[in-house]
């Protein structure tokens, strides 16, 4: 076995390094002196990747009435709603609140106010919390925070049917340690102040509650002893019960010591009252003897089991939640990993799958009990005949993952594992308007993983998953392979009976130097240098391997192992990107070890001082320094919200707390290095990002459009910062050039341009609105920021961009006439996007063309410039335009198609631009011929003025198809001239190649033809139109004249 070298020495050791110690978790203070305002970087956006795959639900409701008005909240992604019956949803809690929501509620009385309870009931491994109650009185357009701000999980709130004002709250309340935040609370002034009704201990907060729906002022509420520790899930025990009040909430009787209700410890417990029957209630029970599904027919007086098949009440602490039909007192459901109906009063059931598995929530409409919400693992569905078919999932962007990573292709993919679903690899960008489900795939590893990309293939993927599973995926054949460190599946055990403790999300690696060097991570390192073949053991045991942690999980009733509460394992590890063999792992019982030799010895480098069993939660080794490594590390499941984010630059001798500027709740998951510039680190917390420009002694905000979300992880790729996010999938942040110039920028400027980040010469572009059933893609073309200090309507500002030589290719301009040359600039941050094309050909109004393209060519690969221009000064920078690595063609052929393009718009432009005067002689030459028609005097001019018409009228004719005056005509009306030349523009631009010889022959002959009509418009003009003004003169009438 490999050595261990300690800390610990001889006395006088000790004694020299306490004070070091000491010194090393000193917070750092910092003056902000380093930092920089958000104002001069506030042009930066986050922009939604997807995928539009929904993520768990277990809080869903619509609105008597109105039959395609749906609301559900999302397990870490705020509120959403649909208007069309969930064809497409938005979110409307951002600018407001956002993270975990357990209940939604709307108000029967008045449907403009909602009510919303922060914290989830499902409290799996990964549950975050909320943050109160919420409130709004104009259906979703603004919010106000309505008390209860540290109860931390609301299962259900219920709003009176009459007055809105009056609501009750079911608060779980803080599912890691004892809080007297728990129980029934009531409110009769819309959420100003609340009074709790009921409270039974410490330990077991409101789970359920209803109201009975022919009499509001009967209400049943159940109570749930509930804990979660970072190795132990316990549901049941003293304090579980079933309740139920007659005055309005104000007191509580318990009648789950009634007759016939299951004796002995409980659990989770649903119930739901019937608005056909109001005596008629269910309550599906966890009990180890006697679990399963009970009625009472005397409004909870006597109980009996109706049934008690496992389907109903397996993995009860997940589930436990039922109801009944709006209109016919038999009809009950209850959720599980499906969804279970009976028709005659819980006897019997039958068993049906929504899109997705995994139920939480219903709600049944009174009016039609055929239309209904289900909220479950993958989001919300919808209804309209009682279940028989469901709104789709694929359309809610609220996925919940764990750690994210990237490959090396192009465009370069996202790998993420998402909860209650599958790993995928997503596009960062497409060809197309924006990011679908063609841009994303399946890979290797399941829900839980972390994944690895091989170095040299990125079509093999290494993922992972609960149980130890590691799967191979090779996408080039479409094979898969188990290649686990040890495949004795542990499923319904505990850790302690694992030879191996793999973690529900346990790392997986490659070397950053070596690309035949994957690793693994139990409580021990592997590393495997043929694929998984096998795995060589580079460590002993690196984790406290506590006994008393590593026990079955679950509770005095039903146990529940499936590896997220594997406890004494190693949960993140990385490699230096600067020194091969320099390794660090940190462990989710809080130790942190160091090898400087590839795993042949191992120092164990905790910071001292570092409170005991947080979970180290990711590790950042430096690019720049290679004795430097930051920590993110965790105790929230032990009910620490406290952020902790470390600091060593001497191999972790010494560490420092680098927390400064975070809030003190805002607990840190992770913590990334700018590869490009020294001490400019990110932080993802529970509540959003953060940045620190001075290496970590102090930190600020950096949410600008980025929702209120827990942040799991990070990672930077080609300057962009992409953020794996528990509730809105991912997102990402795509040029982070912007930051590493701000040392170069004076902060005091009236004004800064940004160099623009290199931008490729591709396909693809983005919408002028983001969908709302798909992701965002990056504008196509150059992006420059650009800052201004300040900024009026009278101010002059354009943006020029030239080559080199400072021929100008585009003008932008905040004075511009035309739309698209209009230049939009505000105060401080701003962003404009050149498409990097050039002069296209003008398209007249009404013009029908047929597969024409008019559009300019895009600018070839090389070196530009841009200048801004303020009236008061000029500022440069070069950029570069690189070409897409997928281009099978040099740039000299990109040269060649530029030309062409060029070439073509010219010609098919003063082409228009002659038709464009062909139509204004000719409506003088209308007017003239009404004018003076008749008139004697005038009879030869006015002769002429038609010969003349019809003269211009055929050259039109010749150039473009005057007949057609809808899209489909030109399939009766052939096309003429311009419409055959601009189709070349068409054909060349499919994408980066020439013309081809074909190609070249046409416009040649086009282009011929086009030509003799613009001589013959020329002759016209130069001697029709001469000879009739002169006429004109001599009769002393006014001018024709060709617009120029």
């Amino acid at each position: 076995m490999k050595k261990i070298l300690c800390k610990a020495g001889i006395l006088l050791l000790i004694l020299s390094l306490l004070p070091l110690a000491a010194e090393g978790q000193r917070r750092k203070k910092s003056n902000n002196t380093n930092s920089f305002p958000e104002a001069v970087y506030s042009s930066m956006e986050y922009r939604l990747v997807g995928p539009f795959r929904g993520g768990r639900s277990a809080a869903v409701t619509g609105v008597p009435g109105k039959p395609n008005l749906f609301y559900f909240g999302a397990a870490g992604g705020g509120v959403w709603r649909t208007k069309d019956g969930g064809r497409a949803w938005e979110n409307i809690s951002d600018g407001f609140f956002g993270g975990s929501i357990g209940a939604v509620e709307v108000a029967q009385s008045d449907p403009n106010v909602l009510y919303v309870g922060g914290g989830e009931k499902t409290v799996r491994g990964n549950v975050s919390s909320g943050y109160g109650v919420w409130k709004s009185v104009d259906a979703g357009k603004t919010w106000q925070q309505a008390g209860l701000e540290k109860t931390r999980h609301i299962p259900r709130l219920k709003v009176h049917p009459e007055n809105p004002d009056i609501v009750y709250a079911a608060v779980l309340g803080n599912i890691y340690k004892p809080t007297e935040a728990r129980g029934i609370y009531k409110s009769t002034d819309g959420g100003q102040s609340w009074r709790k009704t009921l409270f039974v201990n410490d330990l077991a907060g409101a789970v359920d509650l209803t109201l009975d729906p022919t009499n509001p002022r009967i209400l049943y509420a159940s109570t749930w002893r509930v804990q979660r520790t970072p190795y132990s899930l316990s549901s049941g025990g003293e304090g579980s019960a079933l309740w139920k009040s007659t005055d309005s909430g104000e007191t509580w009787k318990e009648i789950s010591t009634h007759e016939g209700f299951p004796e002995g410890t409980l659990g989770i417990i649903g119930v739901t009252v019937s608005p056909v029957n109001s005596q008629r209630v269910w309550a599906i029970v966890e009990n180890k003897e006697k679990g399963g599904l009970y009625r009472s027919e005397d409004g909870g007086k006597t109980w009996s089991q109706v049934n008690s098949e496992r389907k109903l009440r397996q993995r009860a602490w997940y589930y436990t939640r039922l109801y009944a039909d709006t209109q016919n007192e038999d009809v009950v459901y209850v959720l599980n990993v499906r969804y279970h109906k009976s028709t005659d009063g819980g006897k019997t059931f039958n068993t049906f799958n929504a899109p997705h598995g995994d139920h939480h929530d219903l709600w049944i409409a009174p009016e039609d009990p055929n239309r209904m919400i289900i909220g479950d693992d993958g989001g919300a569905q919808i209804s309209y005949d009682g279940g028989t078919t469901w709104s789709t999932y694929y359309n809610q962007p609220t996925a919940q993952f764990y750690r994210v990573t990237t490959d090396n292709a192009h465009p370069y993919r996202i790998y993420v594992a998402q909860q209650d679903n599958s790993t995928i690899r997503i596009r960062h960008r497409s060809d197309g308007r924006t990011i679908g489900d063609d841009d994303w795939e399946e890979t290797a590893g399941g829900e839980s993983a972390h994944i690895a990309v091989d170095p040299q293939n990125n079509d093999i993927v290494y993922g992972g998953s609960y149980g130890g599973f590691l799967t191979r995926v090779n996408h080039e054949t479409g094979t898969a392979r188990a290649v686990n460190v040890w495949p004795d599946n542990p499923m319904g055990y505990g850790a302690e009976g694992m030879k191996y403790r793999f973690q529900w999300n346990f790392p997986i690696i490659f070397s950053r130097h070596n690309p035949k060097k994957l690793y693994t991570f139990s409580n021990h390192v592997h590393m495997s240098t043929n694929e998984g073949q096998s795995w060589e053991l580079l460590s002993p045991d690196l984790t406290r391997n506590d006994p008393e942690k590593l026990v079955s999980s679950g509770g005095p009733i039903t146990q529940d192992n499936t590896g997220v509460e594997y406890y004494c394992t190693i949960f993140a590890a990385n490699e230096s990107p600067m020194t091969e063999g320099l390794m660090w792992v940190g462990s989710d019982d809080g130790l942190i070890h160091l090898t400087k030799d590839g795993g042949q010895n191992w120092e164990n480098v905790t910071p001292e001082g570092m409170p005991e069993w947080n979970m180290i939660n990711s590790i950042e080794p430096s690019a720049f320094d290679e004795g430097t490594c930051y920590v993110a590390a965790t105790r929230y499941k032990l009910g620490d919200f406290t952020p902790y984010l470390y600091k060593t630059e001497d191999y972790g001798k010494t560490w420092s707390l680098i927390t400064n500027g975070i809030p003190e709740e805002h607990f840190t998951r992770v913590v990334r290095e700018d590869p490009k510039r020294k001490g400019l680190l990110y932080a993802g917390t529970e509540t959003g990002m953060y940045i620190s420009f001075d290496d970590g002694a102090s930190w600020k905000p950096f949410q600008l459009n980025l929702p209120i979300v827990p942040i799991t992880d990070l990672t930077i790729k080609d300057d962009n910062l992409i953020v794996a996010t528990q509730g809105r999938s991912l997102w990402i942040l795509d040029d982070l050039t912007v930051l590493h110039q701000l040392e170069e920028a004076s902060k005091n400027s009236s004004a800064i341009l940004y160099k623009p980040k290199d931008s490729y010469r591709t396909k693809g572009g983005t919408t002028s609105t983001p969908s709302l059933t798909a992701g965002q893609n990056p504008p196509n073309g150059v992006v420059t920021h650009f800052y201004m200090k300040d900024f009026s309507e009278k101010d002059s500002v354009s943006l020029t961009y030239t080559t080199m030589s400072g021929d100008t290719l585009a003008n932008y301009s905040t004075f511009a006439k035309e739309k698209n040359k209009k230049l939009v600039v505000q105060k401080e941050g701003n962003t404009h996007v050149w498409d990097t094309r050039g002069k296209g050909a003008e398209r007249l109004d009404g013009m029908i063309l047929w597969w024409a393209n008019l559009e300019g060519a895009k600018a070839v690969p090389g070196t530009y410039k841009v200048h801004l221009n303020t009236g008061d000064q000029t500022l440069t920078q070069e950029f570069k335009i690189i070409p897409d690595p997928r281009a099978e063609v040099s740039v000299a052929d990109m040269q060649a198609q530029y030309d062409f393009i060029s070439d073509v718009n010219g010609t098919v432009d003063r082409a228009h631009q002659s038709i464009k005067k062909i139509r204004g002689v000719n409506t003088q030459l209308d007017a003239f011929i009404a004018q003076y028609e008749g008139n004697e005097a005038t009879a030869d001019l006015v002769a002429r003025a038609e010969k003349m018409k019809e003269g211009f009228g055929e050259i039109e004719k010749a150039l473009y198809q005057t007949q057609n005056r809808s899209g489909q005509d030109p399939l009766n009306f052939p096309i003429r001239l311009t419409n055959k030349l601009a189709h070349l523009n068409s054909l060349v631009s499919l994408d980066d190649f020439p013309p081809t010889a074909q190609d070249i022959a046409v416009k040649t002959e086009l282009t011929t033809e086009i030509n003799k009509q613009l001589t013959a418009f020329d002759q016209m003009v130069d001697s029709e139109i001469t000879s009739f003004n002169k006429a004109f003169n001599d009769l002393n009438l006014n001018y024709l004249f060709v617009e120029e």
